[in-house]
């Protein structure tokens, strides 16, 4: 990996995470790391691109079907795959036919772009992860193994202490805070060889005193209400929050500063 290397475009690829949910902006519009990123590395390259083409939901075979060749032709320097974890939280999940698909999609991505970026995803604590973290833990494997393959930089989020922590993520559960998204990209912005600006994102958040009895279990109630039943109610019957919904950012066009 080349030091301060000088990159003339971003594409980046996947769901929720990558779409930047749960960075809202005043106008109701989320922001997230890959917006961060290309913000840096723009400042970096004059002329920069970025694409971003991640809708929330889509599992690792709508990834493949509707994102891996549109963000393979537009030969960007960079492109960044994040997709699977959907699918290891869904009641039923063919971990061979992730590896299969995951494959595919690294084999038609990687020889298209000078560095393709790969994720262990952050995973906070709690019961209903818990059950599924066999299958995310088996995902990550499947990653590494890609990685190694075909030359691709994996940034790991998953062993980040930092991003465990529940105040990284937003009152959904799901999706990180806009100071986790920052992490993020702050860590994918190493993984290119930048010079760090944060060295110590990953490194535990100070201890605050934690929410008294009441608190928490009135918190966990709006959770459920609000997050945890209608997240079950469309796994169950396979509908997704993104559907009908375009890419966050369809074109590879001269980068906008997308962090106001």
């Amino acid at each position: 990996m080349q030091t301060n290397p000088t990159y003339s475009s971003l594409v980046a690829v996947g769901d929720s995470f990558t779409e930047g949910m749960s960075d809202l902006l005043p106008d109701g519009s989320y922001r997230g790391w890959a917006d961060l990123l290309a913000t840096r590395m723009a400042a970096r390259s004059p002329g920069f691109r970025y694409a971003n083409l991640a809708v929330r939901g889509k599992l690792i075979g709508q990834i493949v079907e509707e994102q891996v060749d549109v963000a393979a032709a537009m030969g960007a320097d960079v492109i960044t795959l994040v997709g699977g974890l959907n699918d290891t939280l869904r009641p039923k999940c063919d971990m061979a036919r992730v590896r299969d698909l995951l494959t595919q999609a690294v084999e038609r991505l990687a020889p298209r772009c000078e560095q393709l970026v790969l994720m262990r995803s952050p995973g906070r604590q709690g019961p209903v992860l818990e059950r599924f973290r066999p299958r995310m833990e088996a995902l990550f494997a499947i990653i590494d193994d890609l990685a190694g393959q075909h030359g691709a930089v994996v940034v790991d989020l998953y062993a980040a202490r930092s991003l465990a922590d529940p105040r990284m993520w937003d009152v959904d559960r799901l999706h990180l805070t806009a100071e986790g998204h920052r992490r993020v990209a702050e860590a994918v912005w190493q993984a290119l060889g930048y010079d760090a600006e944060d060295p110590d994102w990953h490194a535990p958040v100070p201890a605050t005193a934690p929410p008294g009895w009441v608190a928490r279990r009135t918190a966990d109630v709006r959770f459920a209400r609000q997050h945890l039943l209608p997240w079950i109610g469309r796994r169950l019957t396979g509908r997704s929050s993104g559907d009908g919904l375009p890419p966050k950012r369809p074109d590879l066009l001269p980068y906008e500063d997308l962090t106001r």
